[in-house]
């Protein structure tokens, strides 16, 4: 399972603003890291089997002036993209109906304080499931020196009843079919995530990424006849480019 939060509308912004503009939403420039790397963890939300998947990196958006990073609140646009889940490729998924890729769209409320960023996104989702769900958590940024970065965070996921009903719920032909029994989770926090993540510059431009993240599945989604192992720890290396846009 892949899920990724971007902000590429900010970026098409950058693209598309006007030679010699001075400004836009208060800030002169932004830049983030995007790139291309490899996940290893859960096979799906829920399975104790690990699996390599593919790791989009669209991240670490710094938005500032000349003077340094801007301060403060910011709304930014959201988006998310979770990988399909085929019950013919996992054995413990048997009878179990599949699940499309799914898309989503929402938006950012962040608050940026020194080193500390707090935030909460709300999207909807499109695709594979049309649930809305969100995040709130809080990331610390430490730079040990001129190319090494370090970020901790920790994070709390929550949706409603349509999401977890996709991804952990049993409907009735679904326990026919499968041998589980009907299962109808409610919404609300669905899981919560601590994580280190490193970026280390090989040149100006280029780094080597890599995160290490621990997922815990709460709640209603944590008691799904579905889920084998409510721990959900993962893995990724990658290499990005860090793009830079001015206004």
């Amino acid at each position: 399972m892949i899920r990724t939060t971007a902000l590429a509308l900010l970026a098409a912004a950058a693209l598309t603003a006007p030679a010699g503009a001075q400004s836009f939403m208060g800030m002169d420039q932004v830049s983030f890291d995007a790139g291309l790397g490899v996940t290893y963890g859960p096979d799906y939300m829920g399975g104790d089997d690990g699996e390599a998947s593919p790791w989009f990196i669209l991240q670490n958006l710094t938005i500032g002036t000349d003077e340094g990073e801007k301060q403060g609140f910011a709304v930014l646009p959201s988006f998310g993209y979770r990988g399909d889940r085929e019950s013919d490729d996992i054995d413990y998924l048997e009878g179990m109906d599949d699940i499309d890729r799914a898309g989503e769209v929402g938006v950012m409320l962040r608050y940026i304080n020194g080193p500390f960023t707090s935030y909460g996104t709300l999207r909807k989702g499109f695709g594979g499931h049309d649930g809305v769900l969100g995040e709130i958590g809080t990331k610390y940024r430490y730079d040990a020196n001129d190319k090494l970065t370090l970020w901790t965070a920790a994070e709390l996921q929550l949706a409603d009843d349509e999401f977890t009903g996709t991804y952990f719920g049993v409907t009735p032909g679904e326990s026919a079919s499968s041998g589980f029994r009907s299962y109808d989770p409610s919404g609300g926090a669905y899981a919560a995530e601590i994580s280190v993540e490193a970026r280390y510059m090989l040149t100006p431009n280029t780094s080597l990424m890599g995160k290490v993240s621990y997922g815990r599945l709460l709640n209603d989604a944590a008691d799904s006849p579905l889920v084998q192992d409510k721990d959900q720890p993962s893995i990724s290396i990658g290499v990005a480019r860090r793009l830079n846009f001015r206004f």
